[in-house]
């Protein structure tokens, strides 16, 4: 039965690629709705623990009661950008034994009309995961150029049809600014041509991908944490990765790939210096979900899971 509810997505993956130790320390960095922290910590021992962040207070209040009142769990609002700082506070710097990322816009935020995620239901056109800092994407559409929005569309949408959309969409805002995903929506369709058109795909998806990325900062913080995972996990701490769209999955790729080997200047040479020795190593090759998941789970369609571990 396909649905878009809350599921957490490649959980046994998940779970095999942490390879969680009953005594460890683990960190899911996008708690989301809780669905991977409440696996983790049912496999975690009596001296386990647990870290969950997440920018999204809907995310923080939504917490189930018994993860809240377990003791071997810590649930603290913050961005992936600051990860470093919230685990040096807690002295687990270089401490973790596995890192868990879930990258993306979860399912109920997509599913909450006045978030402005989604094009399927007319809202505020906000897509803050953390509505509290920065601009919404409706102020965001206001002041930023054509020439701007057009590099945004093509870089984090991969949109083909970019300079159209974007000349449509400051046409539009001329004649009032553009507050409702519903608005949104009705300018890129009428933008794209019918011969652009796939039966699989509203015209708008990559349009509100790419500004929900923009709006977020989502790559720069992804590419954020990855570098700071070198200093978070200690020898043998796993990275798990999960993402949903190439651009977030070439970003993992190659970060995993770059530091799974020898620096340039002593590749495939028999004695290298400690300091230019390959950080991870890479653990089996990319998981995406089965039939059987993605009948279950619709959203997990497009998942991949990269796992890596720390040397």
């Amino acid at each position: 039965m396909s649905s878009n509810a809350h599921v957490p997505v490649l959980l046994g993956p998940v779970l095999e690629g942490l390879r969680i130790k009953a005594d460890g320390i683990y960190v899911d960095g996008t708690f989301g709705r809780g669905g991977h922290s409440q696996a983790i910590l049912a496999a975690l021992g009596a001296s386990g623990r647990l870290v969950g962040i997440d920018r999204d207070p809907d995310a923080i209040a939504a917490a189930p009661a018994e993860l809240r009142g377990d003791a071997r769990f810590e649930l603290v609002r913050s961005d992936l950008a600051q990860l470093e700082s919230v685990l040096e506070a807690r002295s687990l710097r270089g401490r973790v034994d596995g890192l868990l990322l879930d990258l993306g816009v979860s399912s109920p935020q997509l599913d909450d009309a006045e978030r402005g995620f989604s094009f399927l239901r007319d809202g505020p056109l906000d897509m803050r995961m953390d509505p509290d800092r920065d601009i919404s994407a409706a102020e965001w559409l206001a002041r930023t150029s054509e020439t701007e929005l057009k590099r945004v569309l093509r870089e984090y949408g991969e949109e083909t049809m970019a300079p159209r959309i974007a000349r449509a969409i400051v046409a539009a805002r001329t004649a009032g600014p553009i507050t409702r995903t519903g608005q949104l929506a009705d300018v890129v369709s009428a933008a794209v041509p019918a011969a652009a058109r796939t039966a699989r795909r509203h015209p708008a998806t990559r349009t509100f991908q790419a500004i929900r990325i923009a709006v977020n900062d989502e790559l720069g913080q992804l590419r954020s944490v990855l570098e700071q995972s070198l200093r978070l996990l200690a020898a043998g701490g796993r990275l798990c990765v999960i993402s949903f769209h190439s651009l977030e999955d070439r970003i993992v790729k190659r970060f995993m790939r770059d530091h799974s080997r020898e620096a340039a200047p002593y590749r495939g040479m028999p004695n290298v210096p400690e300091a230019y020795r390959p950080a991870f190593s890479y653990v089996g090759k990319p998981v995406a979900a089965d039939e059987a998941e993605i009948d279950r789970n619709v959203r997990s369609r497009s998942a991949r899971l990269r796992v890596a571990e720390r040397r």
